[in-house]
């Protein structure tokens, strides 16, 4: 089966490595660039608009119940251009932590007149380190992913954390992970699945209500495998679910760092069967480092996907709809 429809097209160019692409009722699409430290509009034209500039590196972003954007912030990360081919697009690509990173943390900005303040930067004590990616539930509070820092010998061991919106609560969910990223819950808020960037797989949890894991035992941290039968061993970025709860995650370099290769959409099935490989050729050109995909339109089908290495938002049309998402516009 065919997940795609329609090629793609291109709606954006010269982003600084775009993330967190998230849909609005107008037809526009706001999206966080980490190498330019914005949170950006991008209108149908394509025309973009700088909302704010939020400092560190904005990573994630998701609307939340108040109709504010809430935002991972990771703090800040170097960039480095890769040198390709004449015939392929320039490819830049972050590595390790920015010299004057002091941390990660989760933003809250307001659409209206672009003020944003900091709601969390710490949970019992303890630094966050570089949040990634968030996804609200029904209740208005939200999951979000840290997925560390990398240095030259060594990295961050990080988790998963559920936090109130209004500021008031941040409890660190899931613990000892290695560079969680991307985080979706199913239709029915049951599943929480986390994509693992060099683990290169995608795992869940079954939920006993908000923000309660429930128990899997004899499995140390309650996890379940949805799969790690990823396109070529790719590593992951962030996620979206669609309305039959099939997960879709962006997928990098699925031949090894080769940045001449096209990376793509994984497609899984809630029974963890990979349903398509949506290979990521745009213009005739590979796409190889892919960073996050939302979904929009009225009806859910377009899919608008953020392409970090070469800084570009493209969309296509999908055979299913997505989920509709709390608190989305």
């Amino acid at each position: 089966m065919s997940f795609k429809t329609s090629e793609f097209r291109v709606l954006a160019e010269g982003l600084g490595y775009p993330e967190g692409p998230v849909y609005q009722s107008d037809g526009r699409v706001l999206l966080v660039e980490i190498q330019n430290c914005t949170l950006t509009r991008i209108a149908p034209n394509g025309t973009k608009q700088i909302v704010a500039t939020l400092g560190g590196g904005p990573n994630g972003a998701a609307i939340g119940p108040d109709g504010a954007v809430y935002v991972c912030n990771d703090g800040g990360m170097n960039f480095m251009p890769i040198p390709q081919p004449p015939a392929l697009s320039p490819v830049s690509v972050p590595y390790g932590q920015s010299p004057n990173y002091n941390g990660g943390y989760i933003q809250r900005l307001n659409l209206k007149d672009g003020t944003f303040t900091t709601l969390y930067s710490a949970s019992n004590g303890n630094k966050l380190c570089s949040p990634d990616d968030l996804v609200f539930d029904a209740t208005g509070h939200f999951w979000f992913t840290d997925w560390g820092k990398q240095r030259a010998a060594d990295r961050d061991i990080t988790a998963v954390y559920y936090a109130a919106a209004d500021g008031s609560k941040i409890t660190q969910a899931i613990p000892q992970r290695s560079a969680p990223n991307g985080i979706a819950l199913s239709p029915d808020d049951k599943r929480l699945y986390v994509a693992e960037t060099y683990a290169r797989w995608i795992v869940y949890w079954e939920l006993d209500g908000p923000g309660i894991i429930k128990s899997n035992k004899p499995v140390l941290d309650d996890s379940h495998l949805l799969t790690a039968d990823i396109p070529g061993c790719g590593t992951l970025d962030s996620m979206a679910v669609d309305e039959e709860g099939n997960v879709y995650v962006a997928t990098m370099l699925p031949k090894g760092p080769d940045p001449t290769v096209a990376g793509g959409i994984t497609v899984v099935s809630p029974q963890g069967k990979i349903l398509d490989f949506i290979e990521l050729i745009v213009e005739g050109k590979p796409e190889p480092l892919p960073s996050n995909i939302c979904f929009g339109a009225p009806d859910r089908r377009t899919a608008f996907i953020t392409l970090g290495g070469t800084g570009r938002l493209v969309s296509c049309e999908m055979k299913i709809p997505g989920k509709k998402l709390h608190f989305a516009s």
